[in-house]
């Protein structure tokens, strides 16, 4: 099969199992491909945990979940060096859960600061330093960490410094009434002693970094990625553009947006089975690249305007570059 089969493939053999979530499955994939992190936001049982489930499943590579709670510490996470007594080396570094392809970070937010840093320092290095030595993390690397949105007291919001480390923030939400019906469904077959579970052919990691090769070679015109360079220009400097946008933001999205927006918009590009990337790219991926990098004034809070109807209004006043 070629890459964009296989991906195909991969994402096809995850909806089977995925109801009413079409875009996290795509979010989760395009990260994938994009060799990036992400953030994800939704109430609790809504399939985030069964998703990266159905990925580490269906794509050959391994999973680890680290459930965040307040008495988690740095080592729980990157792993810590044992005593031998009886041996020439009298320690030996026992690995901790990170170091596996796909991490599932739970409820980041009830960690404190010094163990989400441990995580962080990992994502963005794709390496962990214990007593002085350096170990490497897997080829194929991924946190998805996940956030409730209710229940936050005594919680530890992550600083926007770290916030900005995650490639994208995604919201999901409750599914409809059809998609809730078939997850009914689809829990009633799995239960069922006599169901026969398909057996599902596994895609191995190389379709992966074949995919991130093709990804590399997206055409991106000068006149798309000026349109990139002022939509971020805009959540800086919002006053140049419109002047009650200008109240509304506290300060936009760093550089890290910028290459964030475009390596996004080549693999939406890329998805869509098309070798460059237009204005509709860029605006499929903006909102889940920009949620977290933008800051809303307080009189924008005190209006309870969201950041994705900033975002909306960011596209409005940009004129696409032609």
């Amino acid at each position: 099969m070629t890459p964009f089969e296989s991906v195909s493939t991969l994402k096809e053999q995850m909806s089977k199992s995925i109801i009413g979530q079409a875009k996290l499955i795509d979010t989760i994939i395009l990260v994938l491909l994009a060799d990036g992190n992400m953030l994800l936001e939704g109430l609790p049982g809504l399939a985030k945990t069964r998703a990266i489930n159905a990925l580490s499943k269906n794509l050959d590579c391994g999973l680890s979940r680290i459930q965040f709670t307040p008495d988690l510490l740095p080592s729980d996470i990157t792993g810590t060096e044992i005593y031998l007594p009886n041996e020439t080396e009298k320690f030996m570094f026992q690995q901790g859960p990170i170091f596996s392809n796909l991490i599932l970070a739970d409820e980041i937010n009830r960690a404190p600061a010094k163990v989400q840093s441990a995580l962080l320092e990992a994502m963005e290095e794709r390496q962990v330093t214990v007593s002085g030595k350096t170990y490497k993390m897997e080829d194929l690397f991924m946190v998805m960490a996940t956030q409730n949105p209710i229940e936050q007291e005594g919680t530890y919001p992550l600083p926007e410094a770290q916030m900005d480390r995650f490639l994208v923030h995604t919201i999901i939400d409750y599914p409809d009434d059809d998609a809730e019906l078939e997850i009914m469904r689809l829990n009633k077959r799995e239960a069922a002693p006599e169901t026969t579970k398909e057996v599902l052919k596994t895609i191995p990691q190389q379709a992966i970094f074949n995919a991130r090769k093709e990804i590399s070679k997206i055409k991106v015109s000068e006149d798309m990625e000026k349109y990139m360079v002022s939509l971020i220009s805009a959540s800086r400097y919002p006053d140049k553009y419109d002047a009650e946008l200008d109240k509304l933001i506290d300060f936009g999205a760093s550089p890290r947006g910028t290459i964030a927006l475009d390596r996004c918009s080549r693999v939406h590009a890329w998805m869509e089975n098309r070798d460059f990337v237009t204005p509709e790219d860029i605006h499929s991926v903006i909102k889940d690249v920009l949620r977290h990098r933008i800051a809303i004034s307080y009189k924008g809070r005190a209006e309870g305007v969201s950041t994705d109807q900033i975002i909306d209004k960011l596209i409005e006043v940009v004129a696409v570059v032609a």
